[in-house]
């Protein structure tokens, strides 16, 4: 898989609150311009619809956040800990049920590939880092709710926030293959909230989407036999995720 290509294109997750900010700000700037003479010609033909399917494929960048324990403070074979980005992509389905005039709720079940990795520094003379690189396939139940602008010439921005189960299928055979690694729960609880814009077609709906999901749940399996174990309390996941839907 092509990691620097990823990496470069989704470079967007280090701003991410700019990219909200802006993408309110424009919410207020649509509903103001609905009465200034926008033409909405294919908006009329979806907004009857009680509720609409589609699909989803993104891509994503997603890494862990390791807390370190008491234990790592004491010990002098590592000096450090950190986790790097890395790419993935997502394919998800989309059922949207409209609530009112501009709310929406959605449930985008699905499938995601990740890469995510546990960098640790060894105390040595040349401070030699070992690499736990974990790459994931996972089963997924996100649930949003989506509030939507008025529309202007066939277009409209939203703000979007939920919570996602995720359950890794490959971590059992992940396990059966090293027992001297770092284990990882294949549950992982995370909430998730983000921005998008729609665009109307004559016959689909097209909206890229950005999305941050912050990991609430610690995911380590604890190990008291492994140093690497030992130095951590807590590990969190974090991923960023842009999304092209189309839907009809």
């Amino acid at each position: 898989m092509p990691s620097t290509y990823f990496r470069n294109c989704l470079h967007l997750h280090r701003h991410p609150l700019i990219l909200a900010l802006a993408l309110v700000a424009g919410l207020s700037t649509c509903a103001r311009a609905q009465f200034t003479g926008g033409q909405n010609y294919n908006f009329y033909d979806f907004q009857n619809k009680p509720y609409y399917f589609g699909i989803t494929l993104g891509f994503n960048s997603s890494r862990y956040t390791p807390y370190r324990s008491e234990e790592f403070l004491y010990t002098d074979s590592i000096v450090g800990i950190k986790s790097l980005n890395g790419p993935g992509f997502n394919l998800n389905l989309i059922g949207n049920l409209k609530l009112g005039r501009y709310f929406d709720f959605r449930f985008t079940p699905g499938f995601s590939f990740a890469e995510r990795s546990l960098d640790y520094t060894q105390s040595t003379e040349r401070q030699a880092v070992s690499q736990e690189k974990i790459e994931s396939v996972f089963i997924e139940m996100p649930f949003y709710f989506r509030y939507k602008s008025a529309p202007y010439r066939d277009k409209r921005l939203f703000l979007i926030a939920g919570m996602k189960y995720s359950f890794d299928v490959a971590s059992e055979s992940r396990t059966r293959q090293a027992e001297e690694l770092v284990r990882i729960s294949p549950h992982d609880y995370a909430i998730e909230y983000g921005a998008g814009i729609q665009i109307f077609f004559p016959y689909f709906i097209l909206s890229p989407e950005f999305k941050i999901s912050h990991g609430i749940g610690n995911t380590l399996l604890f190990n008291p036999t492994l140093p690497e174990s030992r130095v951590l309390e807590k590990v969190t996941s974090r991923t960023f995720t842009l999304s092209f839907h189309i839907e009809g």
